[in-house]
């Protein structure tokens, strides 16, 4: 669970230490005190999306830290090598240059590794939940995590997924006989063209090399030659070869004489032998330059062909052969397509049954589940004052597709005597409000998360209907820790730990502070919101009343 808060530099939030406790934790305040603030600030910790936009004015970075206890031996820990521990302590750093820094109990982890423990730890359900009731795209989703379908989902995706490729297939080698002809006739050409040239792998790489020589060969022979007079010598100078040789025999006879010039001489002699190497292998290079005009005429001209065949089918000589072998294989596909085609079409057919088999058994787990799923969300809105309520949830069946045969869609008809329709098109804000937390309370008893928030999720229930979402809330806060945004004096009176959240001006600055009530400040608070400002002996009564009840 939940344990402790600490906000720092988040919008009106300047420092914030709230403490959560078991059961029912309840936050109230006036409207933009800043009660969402909170709830933003535990989704950031949680790993959700954090703009630079909530950042305190003037502040580089804002903070979120939030130990949790109680926290199980989950899988998540291992598989990120962060030590586990029942004490858990995330902190979340976001910067205004974007940058993000999170870790899990000191450990450094990624924004999407932290959202994966997070939607472990805490649900969050807001009024734009509510809204999702509406959107039919979202009711299939709503039952198979009620009928625990992941596995069966994976099984069907992987078979699905076998299917899509096999009518891709299938599909690209289904053309008209026009069409065929086009392509053969083109696949023809383009080999035949290709193959007239007679190329090489590399080919174009080793004649642009001499081409290169060729060009400068009159450069090249020049240099050479003057290299070789600086080894050799010339006419009228000693080259270096012949000095070194001089030198090499005028030391050797003087370590003769001392040992002082032993090492002197053993120098001098590796490097005439290298030079003698090096004026060698100049002299071969100088031999071996033979080049003519022809030559190059005949490389420019061949360079000129593969230059045309890379405009179409490839940068290089490999990519052009390479393109050689794709155009034979398509050929030879196109040529026997119909042996090929009837093949796959076979194939198909057998992957296809096994896929429907697979969405056959993810249909008839939903059958079964839809209905345990609507008698508890019956029994779950009788519980919320709308016993006379009907809720089905509808099938149709589709063409296989991604999520099986199935569309499913939320029915219900909240009126006795009229028929069951679409949930968007009868439930009113205040049956919705309620419907969705009968949803909500079905699906939580199949998680293990401990903690559920509800932001302000009460809107448009008032009077009866707002005591029974209370003492819904107030039940199923005996089994997981709750914290519930509300305007309802009805909840707040139900209150396990009561927190108000206040906003006050301070040096021409918006502060808003987080405190935790006693039984006097409930009161007050309680009386408040029955009665606005104006608290009265009335009001004050009212909520002593209300809070003597709870």
């Amino acid at each position: 669970m939940l344990n402790l808060l600490h906000i720092e530099n988040i919008a009106v939030i300047e420092h914030a230490d709230i403490t959560f406790d078991k059961g029912f934790n309840i936050l109230t305040g006036e409207t933009g005190a800043g009660k969402s603030i909170v709830i933003d600030a535990i989704s950031a910790v949680l790993g959700e999306r954090a703009y630079r936009d909530m950042i305190r004015t003037g502040e580089t970075k804002a903070s979120v830290r939030a130990v949790f206890t109680e926290v199980p031996e989950l899988s998540w820990f291992s598989e990120n090598g962060v030590e586990y521990d029942s004490e858990v302590m995330i902190h979340r750093e976001v910067y205004l240059d974007g940058k993000n820094v999170c870790r899990v109990n000191g450990i450094p982890v990624t924004v999407s590794i932290l959202r994966k423990l997070g939607i472990q730890l805490i649900n969050i359900h807001g009024q734009h939940d509510s809204a999702s009731l509406f959107d039919e795209d979202n009711h299939l989703d709503f039952l198979d995590a009620f009928a625990d379908n992941e596995t069966l989902r994976t099984d069907y995706s992987e078979k699905f997924a076998a299917v899509s490729q096999l009518r891709r297939e299938i599909d690209r080698m289904t053309m008209d006989e026009s069409e065929k002809l086009r392509r053969m006739e083109t696949l023809r050409y383009q080999i035949e063209e290709i193959e007239k040239a007679g190329l090489k792998a590399g080919e174009d790489e080793e004649l642009e090399s001499r081409r290169k020589i060729l060009q400068n060969a009159e450069k090249l022979s020049d240099g050479m030659y003057a290299a070789a007079v600086s080894l050799y010598g010339g006419d009228d100078t000693d080259g270096a070869a012949s000095l070194l040789v001089q030198a090499e025999r005028e030391l050797a006879r003087l370590s003769r004489y001392t040992d002082a010039f032993e090492q002197l001489h053993e120098r001098i002699a590796d490097l005439m032998y290298q030079v003698q190497d090096v004026a060698e292998e100049v002299r071969d290079a100088k031999d071996s330059l033979s080049y003519s005009g022809d030559e190059l005429e005949q490389i420019e001209s061949r360079l000129d062909v593969i230059h045309r065949l890379r405009r179409k089918y490839g940068a290089t000589c490999r990519d052009i052969l390479e393109y050689l072998e794709n155009a034979k294989r398509e050929l030879d596909e196109i040529e026997f397509a119909d042996d090929h085609l009837e093949r796959l079409k076979v194939k198909c057919v057998k992957v296809e049954k096994i896929a429907l088999e697979a969405a056959a058994e993810l249909h008839k787990n939903r059958e079964i589940a839809a209905k345990r799923m609507s008698q508890q969300i019956l029994s779950e809105l009788a519980q919320l004052d709308m016993p006379k309520v009907q809720f089905s949830c509808e099938f149709t069946e589709i063409p296989m597709g991604s999520n099986g045969v199935d569309a499913v869609a939320f029915y219900m008809s909240a009126n006795v005597g009229e028929a069951l329709k679409p949930l968007s098109k009868v439930a009113s804000g205040g049956e919705l409000a309620r419907i969705m937390l009968a949803m909500k309370n079905v699906l939580a008893e199949r998680d293990h998360v401990s903690t559920l928030i509800f932001d302000e999720v009460d809107t448009g229930v008032s009077g009866r209907a707002a005591q029974k979402v209370a003492q819904k809330l107030k039940a199923v806060a005996r089994h997981k820790q709750v914290l519930c945004v509300t305007h309802l004096p009805q909840l707040a009176a139900l209150a396990d730990t009561h927190l108000l959240i206040v906003k006050g001006e301070r040096e021409g600055r918006t502060y808003t502070t987080v405190t935790p009530l006693d039984t006097e400040g409930r009161k007050l608070e309680l009386a408040r919101i029955i009665g606005g400002a104006n608290i009265t002996e009335t009001t004050l009564k009212s909520a002593e009343e209300m809070l003597s009840f709870s």
